[in-house]
């Protein structure tokens, strides 16, 4: 890598350390503020108690997700565009996928800079296109398609969205992996989780996927080839002299 390319990642990476945290704490202020004239500003009766006792609940149940998530997104999209992601929402069922198909399009594996540029970029096309399609397709055709299609169809619709979505997801982080250990350690500790734990210990229900990450994450370390062979899951590809920005995010 150049001199210069250093330096411009050096300035971008500096830039991402300020207008990132400060961003994303201006969408909580006015995410929290917004709720809060809601809550007390607008006439409803909800009392204090009540907020604290729904803000409990959601940490109950949801809160593990908040450690999950990064952890689970940051080896695929980098630093700036998890300041992009979090702050845009939406991020499994539209800005990953979005990120990690253009990576596998690009031909550049997760976790280094090019692909943090790679996925920041895509974020922004998939911004674009979702604001675009929302103002047509839905704020100008949505109500009048939705009034013509069948209440049975669309039930059934909605039961294979979220499905649809998430097997994209899977398929296309197994491409751009290509790893058959770590995918098969993956499946496996998941399907167990999912068909065993879970039946067997029903309170582990809100901590499946924070088990089924760390541990297929713990089994996928002991379990890699400590000699890998060219051609094998785990070797190494040479370094692409076109992409000169391709260097660890981490």
């Amino acid at each position: 890598m150049s001199k210069t390319t250093s330096a411009e990642l050096a300035a971008f990476d500096r830039t991402t350390s300020i207008w990132g945290p400060v961003t994303l704490g201006l969408g909580l202020l006015i995410s929290l503020g917004a709720a809060l004239y809601a809550a007390f500003g607008s006439g409803a009766g909800i009392t204090g108690m009540e907020l604290v006792t729904a803000v409990v609940a959601v940490l109950a149940t949801f809160g593990v997700i908040a450690i999950i998530e990064p952890i689970s997104y940051f080896p695929i999209l980098g630093r700036s565009a998890m300041y992009q992601a979090f702050l845009i929402g939406n991020i499994a069922n539209k800005l990953l996928p979005a990120a990690i198909v253009a990576q596998a399009n690009l031909g550049e594996k997760p976790g280094t800079r090019r692909a943090e540029l790679i996925a920041g970029s895509a974020i922004v096309g998939a911004v674009l296109i979702h604001i675009t399609t929302l103002v047509l397709l839905v704020g100008v055709l949505g109500t009048w398609l939705v009034g013509m299609l069948p209440a049975p169809l669309i039930a059934t619709a909605r039961g294979y969205i979220l499905p649809a979505v998430f097997g994209a997801v899977v398929l296309q982080s197994v491409l751009a992996m290509k790893s058959r250990r770590t995918t098969i350690v993956a499946v496996v500790v998941a399907a167990v989780m999912v068909f065993v734990v879970v039946p067997l210990a029903p309170a582990l229900t809100f901590y499946a996927t924070a088990l089924a990450v760390i541990i297929t994450i713990v089994v996928s370390w002991y379990a890699r080839s400590n000699n890998p062979t060219p051609g094998s899951d785990n070797a190494r590809e040479p370094a692409n002299p076109a992409a000169p920005v391709s260097e660890p995010t981490h």
